[in-house]
């Protein structure tokens, strides 16, 4: 799973030192511990072969490949050179450069939060589920739970400006609290109207793209790859209806991408640990130690616990994520395997085994399951007598009796039953909708999902009084076709470079991908839709930015090679660029004459 191939980024050339941003690195703990071993051996400094012993004769080996490098890769170092061609002084390009690892992704993200937040509250109108979830949040942050809404309530909520009674009569929701909770965040502070309920989302939606370009930048060691990735992300269609709309995906892509990102910082500093244990010879290279790779305990791993907190918090927006976190679970043991291989195990896996399976489960699953407890608090401390949440009262009513329910609460017995009954409406869930996709047509977008549709007349509603015809002002849900379609490409490409040249890279964003796309096969008769899409979206990104890597070219290849490269590149860059900016009016409701609206409707599915 471990490889130290690094992906052709930039024209950078790699740093001197193994770390980008200064860390402790020593962690004399792990090494004193090792060391307190009577057995062990490998810290003599005495010289042990004949070619050591001839170094007072001036004989000089030929170096030898340093582990910590193939546990900690190096950073590539991005150049000043851009900055001098500018005219910058030598000391500013330098500067500029060096700040470059978080200057970068934050340009990146203040665009994303640019065209995000532009005019957010357009439409100013309830669209598609925002029925369901903006009330749900409102009601939630007041009083705990969810309730039943008069069916002209979004009508009355958008005339009054908001100022609307909430009702006490509990409502049957089939989603856990937390993503309401975000939306509700938005709404207590900006109010009950369109830019409120939707100001959370893309709040998380302009943050993803942050935490996506340093994940991309740790992932990859360069920080051009990881703002590339970013920059997919941020012109992404999907990505960018999905932040405009107060919907649940996007919180859970958010909460899912940054649970991604907590276990890529615990490999690094695992793995960091692991280095600092091993012996160093004369010329200060970390070598391999099977005794060390094997018995090395490498503490509670905080980052570990950070991802569990994540994955309760996901699981807290939608149950899709229960697969999710399973793979990824399983992804970052086989990342110990690789670490502890590479540091001089011969038995891996039983050492991790050992070692590192029982507290990554109580870093994962319990806190996960503890924060998705702790999510239903409002409905726990809700009145039982028939005043409160959905099923609050089922315990003391239908749910009386039963030889062993004096062992758990009522409350916990009734929140039982609630989740029994939300997971009978998931599985069996199968009313046609106009909109559902078959999961096996998401990559090549087959089937959108109008979350928002109008026909103003010439002269109303930004229609063009010379339109002529009626317009079109439309929110689509889809992708930006060239980016989702470049896609398709890229995940053969992770693929093949996981199986055939063991790039753990290349793995993690497989996993991603197929942690949030598979599961859906199995649920093929069911409702589903293409949104439900963008929690693997970054992946993809993260996919096209590797594959980008690759045709731009690995360091050390010649300029001509470089050159093609980078042309190649940057023109399918800017198509995807030129692609979002096309479908602009599909992604914010923009009004556009009718004949524009139908020259992209590149498929006749997307009608």
């Amino acid at each position: 799973m471990d490889s130290t191939d690094s992906t052709g980024s930039t024209d950078h050339r790699p740093a001197p030192t193994a770390h980008d941003d200064p860390h402790d690195g020593v962690h004399d703990d792990v090494r004193d511990a090792v060391r307190d071993d009577p057995h062990d051996g490998v810290h003599d400094r005495r010289p042990s072969s004949w070619r050591q012993r001839l170094r007072g004769f001036g004989y000089a080996a030929e170096p030898a490949p340093d582990v910590r490098d193939r546990l900690v890769p190096p950073y590539t170092r991005p150049s000043p050179r851009l900055w001098q061609t500018l005219g910058l002084p030598p000391v500013w390009a330098d500067r500029i450069a060096r700040w470059s690892g978080w200057g970068g992704p934050l340009l990146v993200t203040l665009m994303a939060g640019v065209i995000r937040f532009w005019n957010l509250g357009s439409p100013e109108k309830v669209i598609f589920d925002e029925t369901y979830y903006a009330k749900d949040a409102w009601a939630l942050v007041h009083r705990g739970f969810e309730v039943n809404w008069d069916k002209n309530a979004n009508d009355v909520i958008q005339s009054s400006g908001g100022h609307v009674a909430v009702p006490t009569d509990a409502a049957y929701v089939v989603h856990p609290p937390i993503g309401k909770y975000v939306i509700g965040l938005g709404e207590l502070i900006f109010g009950f109207d369109p830019f409120g309920w939707r100001f959370m989302t893309a709040l998380l939606g302009t943050l993803a793209v942050l935490l996506l370009c340093r994940i991309g930048r740790r992932v990859f060691r360069s920080t051009f790859l990881g703002c590339l990735a970013g920059a997919l992300m941020a012109v992404d269609g999907l990505s960018f209806v999905m932040s405009r709309t107060s919907l649940l995906d996007g919180v859970l892509m958010f909460f899912v991408l940054a649970a991604f990102g907590c276990l890529v910082i615990d490999r690094d500093r695992t793995r960091e640990r692991l280095a600092a244990a091993l012996p160093t010879d004369l010329d200060g290279r970390c070598r391999p130690d099977a005794h060390i790779a094997e018995t090395a305990r490498l503490g509670l791993r905080p980052w570990r616990w950070a991802a569990g907190l994540m994955f309760g918090l996901a699981l807290g927006t939608k149950w899709n994520t229960l697969y999710i976190m399973a793979a990824f679970i399983l992804m970052t043991l086989l990342w110990d395997v690789g670490s502890r291989r590479v540091a001089g195990a011969q038995h891996p896996y039983r050492a991790v085994l050992r070692h590192d399976t029982g507290l990554a489960f109580l870093a994962t699953i319990p806190v996960a399951l503890v924060t998705y407890l702790v999510s239903w608090t409002g409905w726990i401390l809700s009145p039982s007598d028939g005043s409160g949440g959905y099923y609050r009262n089922w315990a003391a009513t239908d749910g009386k009796g039963g030889s062993w329910t004096w062992l758990f609460p009522d409350w916990l017995r009734s929140l039982w039953h609630y989740e029994h009954e939300v997971y009978e409406f998931h599985t069996h869930l199968t009313s046609p909708h106009n909109y559902q996709s078959n999961p096996w047509s998401w990559p090549v977008l087959g089937r959108p999902v109008s979350f928002f549709y109008e026909s103003p007349s010439p002269g109303t509603d930004g229609c063009p009084a010379d339109a002529g015809e009626k317009c079109a002002r439309e929110v689509l849900a889809i992708g930006t076709p060239l980016l989702w379609w470049a896609a398709c490409f890229a995940i053969l490409y992770v693929l093949w470079r996981w199986l055939f040249r063991r790039d753990w890279r290349a793995g993690a964003i497989a996993c991603g991908i197929a942690a949030g796309y598979l599961p859906w096969f199995m649920y093929q008769e069911r409702t589903i839709f293409l949104f439900y899409a963008v929690v693997f979206l970054p992946f993809l990104c993260l996919a096209v930015a590797m594959m980008l890597g690759a045709i731009i070219g690995p360091p050390g290849s010649t300029d001509t090679r470089r050159v093609a490269g980078a042309t190649g590149a940057g023109v399918l860059v800017l198509l995807i660029a030129w692609n979002f900016i096309y479908f602009w009016p599909l992604f914010t409701g923009t009004a556009i004459p009718i004949d524009q609206w139908r020259s992209r409707m590149w498929i006749d599915t997307w009608v």
